[in-house]
Order: structure tokens, then sequence, then C-alpha cells
């Protein structure tokens, strides 16, 4: 039985669950969202949505954990919403939006310009000293994680000196530089 599939997700208030034809919707103060799903059962009881699979296949097993994750994912994303925020690292490092539009300088011969999904709201912080930040917010956890993981692909973060464009708090692996 899959650990994590076997778990109920609870409903908090203000959220609701419907489930028609193999589709599943969530409806938030937030937003909503819609999950198509296969191999499995999911039904409601009181306040908790409970994921079952018919047998202990291979393909089974493996959707059961998945769906109770997208599904717990959801249901996070429409009451509380998902955030990520990348840092620029580097000297003349510059990010600044207007609207849905991104705008980033980061050691090309020019600026990219990025227009983000308007599900995602996006703002940048700039404080003298300090790198700036791009903080994406959304009710969505992969429409966030999607667009926070191509703006990084822009500048990848280098091992030598740690320039590049980089998650708030992840860790780097650096490496020595040449020795004389």
């Amino acid at each position: 039985m899959s650990r994590i599939g076997k778990n109920p997700v609870t409903i908090p208030e203000g959220v609701t669950v419907d489930i028609k034809d193999n589709v599943i919707t969530v409806k938030g103060k937030l937003g909503e969202l819609t999950q198509e799903f296969s191999d499995v059962t999911i039904k409601t009881e009181e306040n908790d949505v409970i994921v079952e699979r018919a047998t202990d296949h291979k393909d089974h097993r493996a959707k059961h954990g998945l769906y109770r994750s997208l599904i717990n994912n959801m249901i996070e994303g429409v009451s509380n919403g998902w955030t990520k925020q990348l840092e620029l690292v580097g000297v003349g490092y510059r990010a600044s939006n207007q609207g849905q539009k991104l705008d980033l300088a980061v050691g090309f011969s020019h600026n990219i310009i990025l227009d983000i999904a308007p599900e995602v709201k996006v703002e940048t912080i700039s404080e003298k000293g300090k790198n700036p930040i791009v903080k994406l917010t959304s009710h969505d956890k992969q429409l966030v994680g999607q667009v926070a993981a191509k703006i990084r692909g822009f500048r990848k973060p280098e091992p030598y000196k740690g320039k590049g464009i980089k998650f708030v708090g992840e860790i780097l692996r650096r490496k020595a530089g040449k020795s004389a």
C-alpha cells in the first residue's frame, strides 16, 4: 500500500471539491484548478478526499500516490497559494517588471523580456547592497515551478563564483579555482 496514497487529504473551510467523469475540480478563494485522473477512484467523505486503487499493479501503485499528492497540492494552492523566489547573483544583474512583463539584465548584450502567464503574479524586490529577488506567486504549483525553472534556465548558477539565477535558499556545490 502506498504510504502517501493511503493518507486522506483534508479539505479546509472555503474549499469545494467536485468529482465528475474522471475529472476533479477544486475551487477556493484564490482560484479554480482541474485535474484528470485514471486508474484510481477518488471519493469525498465529510471533510476528506480519499484516493483508492483497483489493484496492486505497478502502474496503479504509482498513480495512487501521484494523484493524492496532486490533489493535496491543488487544495493547498487554492487555499494558501504557492510562492517561489529567485535571486540574481552577479555584478550588474537587475530585474524589473511592468505588469506581467519581466525584464532581466543578466550579463548578456541585451535584456531578456519574458511574458509571464496571467495566473502567476510577479514581483521584483531590489534593495541597495542586496541581490535582486524575483518573487512568483500563484495558486497552481506546477505553473509556478515551470515559470521559475524557465527564468533560472536563462543563467544557471556557475560553480566557481556562484554567479547566475538561483532559488532563494538553494545550496550550490562550489569548486575550487585553479591553483597557481
